[in-house]
């Protein structure tokens, strides 16, 4: 298939080439998060944002989809560019590999002519005075890449490289080697765009160009800015996955009621709480992430009270009904953030799962008696799910399950455990179309305070 040609913004300086602009931002977001360990969205929000801001729109999409495509593929990059170095990579110049994987993800998935990609990795690794010594090795790893890249493909278990061995082995022990290898492809494709509408999705979907989910989510392949979107200055809808959408939804009618949303940032299962007349209390610890919570919601056009504080030591009045999603490893997520299999390790589940149990002991405690509990997380890991809840049932005579049916979920079986609890899967809601299939992998638990 002969490639699309590229023709990025000429940038304002001019010592740089076209396009070049955009893959030295991609380059330094990528050393944050592969060599600084940061997060991929504190990068896009912190130092990138600047970059970001002075690029074109189309540049901004093109840095990245290329961030996001080396992240998704980044263990099937780094084993093809290991091929073609037998010396190894310069540990002293980790812009080498930056260039390499910026390189190869457009050559092998972004649809750049080679020459194009070949020359731009060349020019990152110049502008680099440590990595400026190996212009040649990019360049030769490169060409041979574009020569020999795509048959060597076909060959390799990306599923197995794609994702870090220790998370494939315990998917593979949760779900099954064939659900595992399901997810791990999920994940390596760029996700939709999904959106809560307040009212009339059928038509908001028309509007938008996308098209109503099973679940009620609108989903629209993103194209733009989320912001310049018909409805979204008038606070007509939210972005929020289709599988975060389920959670709030299993409180059932709660107009009327005091509901606390604990650790509720960024605000999605906030605003539906008070869509659905909840008189809500968000509460979450950290200022800045409450302060994007209350903008979210003002745009949108909800009241709720805004408490800063950490709901493992914070006291108020019992509640009707408590939603809780506290922190977690986020592995249901990686197909939004493809970073999180790079950036965290087992160790992290264990820490997790010790908050969370305390976390949920505290959301008991803060509901009434005959009160409901919803307790969910975006984690695939059982440890952060199932085995929490099995933990609180087994200590706590007080608290009982209040299993979910399958009509509660849009008659979607699939997401509902032997339990009566909810588990999505990334590789749930298959379509023909790959860029609007998937959705993220969520758990939730209903239970009933005694």
């Amino acid at each position: 298939m002969k490639k699309r040609r590229e023709q990025p913004a000429r940038q304002g300086s001019a010592a740089d080439a076209p396009g070049l602009a955009t893959r030295l931002l991609a380059a330094d977001i990528l050393d944050g998060v592969l060599r600084r360990r940061r997060p991929l969205d504190d990068e896009l929000e912190g130092r990138a944002q600047a970059g970001l801001a002075s690029l074109a729109e189309r540049d901004r999409a093109l840095t990245r989809a290329l961030v996001g495509t080396v992240l998704r593929r980044l263990g099937t990059l780094r084993h093809l560019i290991g091929l073609f170095t037998e010396r190894g990579l310069p540990a002293k110049a980790p812009r080498v590999e930056i260039a390499l994987l910026l390189g190869a993800a457009q050559i092998l998935f972004l649809n750049v002519p080679d020459h194009a990609a070949v020359d731009l990795a060349v020019q990152l690794a110049r502008a680099d005075k440590h990595a400026a010594h190996f212009t040649g090795l990019v360049n030769a790893v490169l060409r041979r890449i574009a020569r020999e890249g795509a048959g060597r493909l076909t060959a390799l278990d990306t599923a197995m490289l794609d994702t870090p061995p220790w998370l494939m082995a315990r998917w593979i022990a949760a779900y099954g080697e064939t659900a595992a290898r399901a997810i791990a492809l999920a994940n390596s494709r760029e996700p939709a765009l999904d959106l809560t509408v307040k009212n009339d999705p059928e038509q908001w979907a028309e509007k938008l160009g996308g098209r109503v989910l099973p679940t009620g989510s609108v989903r629209l392949v993103a194209q733009g800015a989320v912001t310049a979107l018909p409805g979204f200055g008038e606070g007509t809808w939210w972005v929020q996955d289709a599988a975060a959408a389920l959670p709030a939804r299993l409180l059932g009618p709660i107009a009327g009621l005091r509901v606390a949303d604990l650790c509720a940032a960024p605000g999605g299962k906030a605003a539906q709480l008070a869509a659905a007349g909840a008189r809500l209390t968000a509460v979450d610890r950290a200022p800045a992430r409450l302060a994007r919570l209350r903008e979210n919601l003002n745009r949108l056009g909800f009241a709720a009270e805004f408490v800063c504080a950490d709901v493992a030591a914070w006291e108020a009045e019992p509640f009707d009904a408590v939603l809780l999603d506290p922190p977690c490893s986020s592995t249901g997520t990686i197909r939004r953030h493809p970073d999180v299999q790079w950036l965290k390790q087992e160790a992290d589940i264990t820490a997790l799962a010790a908050l969370q149990r305390r976390l949920i002991a505290r959301a008991v405690a803060l509901t009434k008696a005959g009160g409901t509990i919803v307790y969910c997380t975006c984690s695939l890991e059982p440890e952060e799910g199932e085995a929490i809840v099995a933990d609180l049932l087994a200590h706590e005579n007080g608290v009982g399950r209040a299993p979910i049916a399958a009509a509660e979920v849009f008659g979607r079986g699939e997401f509902i455990t032997r339990d009566g609890d909810l588990r999505t899967l990334p590789c749930h809601l298959p379509d023909a179309d790959s860029r609007l299939s998937g959705l993220d992998g969520f758990y939730a638990a209903r239970l009933v305070k005694r």
